[in-house]
């Protein structure tokens, strides 16, 4: 792990989602492992790490083979979705510690943000629309609107793409080792905020940084991004 943060100005933001911006990669997890022993299945928190990070259409064919085929998957995924239902008068997934003050700093510094999260667009603006941030991004971009998924560069190509601002000028911060891998691919320096797995040596080395949370991602704006002034 980096001793320190390195420095260099970048002059926009890309935000991971799932595990990053909301707490959600715990009770999703929960959720999956609890409806599969419900059906007779015993599903490790070690094996469902695997799709942690990846694209739906990946995650559902490793989740797929775990389970034993498709005629379960899609029993457990149902269960899954039950569970998972959001309609009560707070958010399933509520923000993680740091984020909303983070975004709101960026917005007063005039660096525009964007979304390059796994899971589907829809999924994307509900899921921030509902924990009262969606307003702070200039643009997302879902797995559902790539041909790869995580580790591909894809998701944060498009991102860039609709921010309208070079890869290399831009700051990405992931939870998950597959989403740094997909940032750096792109070109895109990255911090790591790990939420339920570690990165590995290799990607941490390659990283910008490593922070415990994103509370702890305020005092550097000045020194990362091309701000007049990080309030």
């Amino acid at each position: 792990m980096p001793k320190t943060l390195r420095q260099f100005r970048f002059t926009a933001a890309i935000f991971d989602m799932d595990g990053l911006l909301v707490d959600s990669e715990r009770v999703t997890q929960r959720a999956w492992i609890d409806a599969a022993q419900a059906r007779g299945i015993a599903l490790a928190e070690v094996d469902y790490l695997q799709v942690v990070g990846r694209a739906s259409a990946d995650s559902d064919a490793m989740l797929t083979a775990l389970l034993g085929g498709p005629q379960m998957f899609e029993q457990v995924q149902s269960d899954v979705a039950a569970r998972l239902w959001d309609a009560g008068p707070e958010p399933l997934f509520p923000l993680k510690p740091g984020a909303a003050s983070l975004l709101h700093a960026l917005g007063q510094a005039g660096v525009p943000c964007a979304v390059a999260s796994s899971s589907r667009r829809d999924e994307i603006e509900h899921r921030l629309g509902r924990a009262g941030v969606l307003q702070h991004f200039h643009a997302w971009a879902g797995g559902n609107e790539v041909p790869r998924g995580k580790p591909d560069p894809a998701l944060y190509q498009l991102a860039a793409v609709r921010l309208g601002v070079d890869p290399a000028q831009c700051l990405a911060f992931e939870d998950s080792e597959n989403g740094a891998r997909a940032a750096q691919a792109a070109g895109v320096a990255v911090v790591i905020v790990p939420d339920l797995k570690a990165p590995g040596t290799e990607v941490v080395e390659r990283s910008h940084g490593v922070l415990e949370s994103l509370v702890h991602a305020h005092d550097h704006l000045p020194r990362w991004f091309r701000a007049a002034r990080v309030q």
